[in-house]
């Protein structure tokens, strides 16, 4: 088996097989050359030991998907005089016992360590945070905590697979809240698809975190659960497939606007897909300017008066499409400055994206499959950008919570606003100069350590002209311990 030309080689895939093979001349080589038959990348070789005529290396392969990394083996372990021990997949091995854990703050060597961070020490710090609440903010990990919690029925692009399986991708948020922002996160994965047990259940956990991280739980669901949470808690409530995707979509669109030379106020926008993220991205939008969005769905525009409408579209219809107009995705593209995709392969056409204004802009954001491949549109728009690593202008909703929440902390915010959302889009858009912008650079490296610290100064900045802010961001050290019940 070979991989097609447009495979993608990817470390999600990756095996590292440990192998014995003979100390001859000429015996790797034609390991290596098996790898290459199976249409394998060789990624990296380490020797592991040598035991007398023979070598047992770790060889660490790349493939093309699960499928792909098993002819792989099966093609090493064919081999006449080559003996596999092990097969490992790397992206198994990395999740072995969870992909996070708790640490202590202080040390508990000695009896007055213990005395003071548990009985009898602890009960003052008890009784001062009954006398104020407010103290809990500075004497316990409430500062710096978010939940991220789920259902797990709408998980990636697996759809409803529950709490239980769902674990490794909310594990995979936290780990990304601490490694970028340094926000102590934790997965809370709810075995319950009610949407009044889920409103119940985080209210009742609210007090022991800062925010509220909604994650993967599927439409129209998602905006119910979110807006009563947000009505009813003094933290923020942030649904980052909604919001989250909404933020970037707003900083690759401000760059991808000055790469075209428009104006966000001047332009046309379609948008496929009006569920969670279609909905938050055409808000956001319309937030930072957009006042044109026809928004569609499998049926064709959303207008007012389809008679189809429920709740969500129904109000989607009344504060978009000025023109009510009602044809498909493909025909409302004509003149349309600017296409997101946020829906499924194939919802318009290369004749629908050859119909938009001159210097077109396409968000094909569909994972894994795009609503229109970049290939079949080169020439045609002159910006493109997926939900894809494998693709230039990769829209990543890392670039955007870790920092969002940073800064909501830091100033104890208690809501996340439009506005917050809108500087923040700002804020990762800023991060690449305009003389570095170009159409294959529009979005900034997932991996640039100052994104997170740009959003979380602009989200804390617009939490305070906005009024949600409870305390000035500081830049000074921690406050002393005599400062700390009088905070």
């Amino acid at each position: 088996m070979t991989s097609g030309p447009s495979a993608h080689h990817s470390a999600s895939f990756s095996l590292t097989l440990r192998i014995r093979l003979r100390d001859t001349p000429g015996s790797f080589a034609e390991l290596a050359r098996a790898i290459a038959d199976a249409g394998g990348l060789l990624d990296a070789i380490d020797l592991v030991r040598v035991e007398g005529r023979t070598k047992v290396r770790d060889v660490t392969v790349l493939a093309t998907d699960a499928d792909h990394a098993d002819s792989i083996a099966a093609a090493c372990t064919a081999l006449p005089g080559i003996e596999v021990e092990r097969v490992s997949d790397r992206t198994f091995l990395l999740h072995l016992g969870g992909k996070i854990h708790m640490a202590a703050n202080a040390p508990v060597k000695t009896r007055d360590d213990l005395s003071m961070a548990y009985t009898p020490g602890v009960a003052r710090v008890c009784q001062a945070i009954a006398a104020d609440p407010d103290t809990a903010w500075n004497l316990t990990v409430k500062r710096n905590t978010v939940a991220v919690v789920t259902d797990g029925t709408a998980v990636l692009g697996l759809g409803d697979i529950g709490p239980l399986a769902a674990m490794p991708v909310m594990e995979g948020k936290a780990l990304l809240f601490k490694e970028f922002a340094g926000v102590d996160a934790w997965p809370i994965c709810l075995d319950t698809k009610d949407p009044d047990e889920i409103v119940s259940a985080v209210n009742a956990i609210a007090p022991g975190f800062g925010g509220i991280n909604l994650e993967d739980i599927s439409a129209p669901r998602c905006f119910e659960i979110e807006e009563r949470l947000r009505d009813q808690l003094d933290i923020p409530v942030f649904h980052d497939d909604q919001h989250g995707t909404a933020v970037v979509v707003l900083a690759a669109f401000l760059n991808a606007l000055k790469v075209v030379g428009k104006r966000i106020e001047d332009v046309q926008v379609v948008v496929t897909g009006v569920g969670a993220a279609g909905v938050a991205v055409t808000d956001t939008l319309q937030a930072a300017g957009v006042t044109r969005v026809v928004g569609c769905d499998s049926k064709g525009a959303i207008w007012r008066g389809r008679p189809d409408l429920g709740g969500v579209k129904h109000a989607y219809a009344e504060r978009t499409n000025p023109d009510n107009f009602k044809g498909t995705a493909d025909e409302a593209l004509e003149g349309a400055d600017a296409f997101i995709g946020l829906s499924q392969p194939r919802a318009i056409t290369k004749t629908g994206v050859a119909r938009m204004a001159d210097s077109a802009i396409v968000f094909a954001m569909a994972n894994p499959t795009p609503e229109i491949a970049p290939e079949e549109i080169e020439g045609l728009a002159a910006v493109i950008a997926t939900g894809r690593s494998d693709y230039p202008n990769q829209i990543n909703n890392v670039l955007a919570f870790p920092g969002i929440f940073r800064g909501a902390l830091d100033v104890r915010a208690s809501a996340i606003t439009s506005g917050m959302e809108v500087a923040a889009g700002h804020a990762i858009a800023g991060i690449i100069a305009d003389d570095e912008l170009s159409a294959d650079y529009i979005v900034p490296s997932v991996f640039n350590r100052g994104v997170a610290a740009g959003v979380a100064d602009a989200v804390a900045s617009a939490a305070e002209r906005e009024g949600v802010a409870r305390r000035s961001r500081e830049s000074t050290p921690p406050p002393s311990a005599e400062s700390l019940l009088r905070a």
